[in-house]
């Protein structure tokens, strides 16, 4: 591969002259132009960008540190990163921590392996990014970006709960608000729940919504319709004969495949979804579409979450500081999917 001083050689003319025809600078004839272009093209000469920024000390380059590329929440949100980030010419180094595949869920409330994050953010430094983005598997509180960074970093997918990194999570309660509207709205009014773990901020912020809906339309709220779950199908096949002698006509379930479960415990009793028992999910897991019927859910803003951390970290890099909400959280609205599982028994 040509060397830009052999593409100058070449064309009889200096480096200087050749940089600046390259970068679209006037000063050069046409003529001279259109040599060192077709040149250029003659010998296959390709630009050395990394050179060209680590003169301008810029890399136009983000550090991606995943949790683990295996969880289904964080592929689309690197896709929603590396959209926006190809759309400002710029480049991700991608590393992934496979935490998850280490340790299950139990790092969730542990801190055993910032030491590991630590030593990922050092290793993307030396390679000169200018910020990097933290992708959680989880919503949870993570303090594993020390505010003594000198390089701007955003946490997605989770809290950082610093001033100094702004953290981009989902509207729980605003989508469990509009999944339960819809139910209302189809006139049920016992309706009841399948969380997940407890200590879930998801699980927290999705049965505030829940009591927001009831309290709105003066439905009053029965700790006894709300069952514990642990995100699995399993544990929503247990929980559905508990609920169905209750006597609810519906069940909200805080993911889809706890949702699986409700379909799995109705099919064994002759009873069919959507008609004899309304089911409405949560994430828009590819399977939900896929249930007969198929489930009504909401969707995950996984990819708004990705584009909204690349703009902000951009932003930032560009010296544009964006007022967030408090706490210095941003949250990124859910769409609800409606589908066949909620039955109208308001006719």
């Amino acid at each position: 591969m040509a060397t830009i001083k052999e593409l100058a050689k070449c064309c009889g003319v200096s480096v200087a002259t050749v940089s600046n025809i390259l970068n679209k600078k006037p000063g050069a004839s046409e003529k001279t132009r259109k040599l060192v272009l077709e040149m250029a093209e003659k010998l296959n000469y390709t630009p050395n960008i990394v050179a060209k920024n680590l003169k301008m000390q810029k890399t136009r380059s983000i550090g991606v540190i995943a949790e683990d590329m295996t969880i289904f929440s964080i592929p689309d949100i690197i896709d929603g990163i590396t959209d926006y980030c190809q759309e400002q010419d710029y480049q991700i180094l991608l590393t992934n921590l496979r935490l998850f595949k280490k340790y299950n869920d139990t790092y969730y409330n542990r801190e055993h392996y910032y030491d590991l994050v630590g030593v990922e953010i050092k290793k993307l430094m030396e390679k000169q990014v200018e910020g990097i983005i933290y992708v959680a598997a989880h919503e949870r509180i993570i303090r594993c970006i020390p505010d003594t960074l000198p390089i701007p970093a955003i946490m997605a997918y989770g809290y950082s709960k610093s001033e100094r990194v702004p953290s981009i999570v989902v509207d729980d309660v605003h989508g469990a608000a509009s999944v339960l509207d819809y139910m209302v709205d189809r006139g049920h009014k016992k309706i009841g729940v399948i969380t997940g773990k407890p200590d879930s901020l998801h699980a927290q912020a999705r049965l505030v919504g829940y009591q927001q809906v009831l309290f709105k339309n003066e439905i009053l709220y029965d700790p006894g319709l709300v069952m514990e779950g642990d995100w699995t199908r399993l544990s929503g096949y247990r929980s559905t004969s508990q609920l169905l002698e209750k006597g609810v006509t519906a069940i909200f379930c805080m993911n889809d495949l706890m949702a699986g479960g409700v379909y799995d415990r109705l099919d064994e009793l002759g009873l069919k979804a959507g008609i004899d028992l309304s089911i409405a999910g949560f994430d828009d897991r590819e399977l939900s579409g896929y249930y007969r019927p198929s489930l009504t859910t909401v969707s995950l803003p996984l990819h708004d979450i990705g584009h909204k951390a690349s703009e902000l970290i951009i932003d930032l890099l560009n010296g544009t500081k964006n007022e967030l909400g408090p706490e210095n959280v941003c949250y990124v609205g859910c769409s609800l999917l409606v589908r066949k599982s909620v039955n109208d028994i308001t006719r």
